[in-house]
Parts: structure tokens; sequence; C-alpha cells
């Protein structure tokens, strides 16, 4: 039987490049890119799912940005699975 934390691991790092255990316990949602740019910038970290539908970054902190994009319900699905870390 799937569970949805098994479908969030799986669904997470497909769409945004990021493992689940790279996720900080604090994560902002945006659904503009420059917003991820930004973060990672001042940072100074990586930019994952570059090319991807969703991009994300964190922080030293535990603090992630993930741009989901448009629309409610990538908001929800990324809320949705964000949990399994």
């Amino acid at each position: 039987m799937v569970d949805k934390y098994n479908i969030a691991k799986n669904w997470l790092p497909r769409y945004t490049g990021t493992q689940p255990e790279e996720f900080g316990d604090y994560i902002l949602l945006t659904n503009f890119k420059n917003y991820v740019t930004a973060f990672a910038d001042k940072f100074g970290v990586e930019i994952k799912g570059e090319g991807g539908p969703m991009q994300s970054a964190t922080n030293k902190d535990g603090l992630s940005i993930v741009n989901f994009g448009i629309g409610s319900p990538n908001a929800a699905l990324i809320m949705d699975s964000a949990y399994c870390n």
C-alpha cells in the first residue's frame, strides 16, 4: 500500500530537485523564481531544480524556499508533501 509519506518522498525530488532530508524545518513558498534567486544569492546557496517545474534552495539555518510556479494546486501539493521531512 502506498501511503502519503512515500508519495511525498517520491514527489519532492522529482518536482523540486531536492531530497526531502535536504529541506529545512521552515519552508517559504513563492510563485516567483526571482525570489528563489535572491534567497540563494543572499545566503550563498545552490538553487536546485533548475530547468524543472519547481526550484528550491535551503540555507544553513534550516530555512528553505520553493517556487511552486503558478496555481493553488501546485501550492497545495508542495504543502502536502513537505511534511515528509
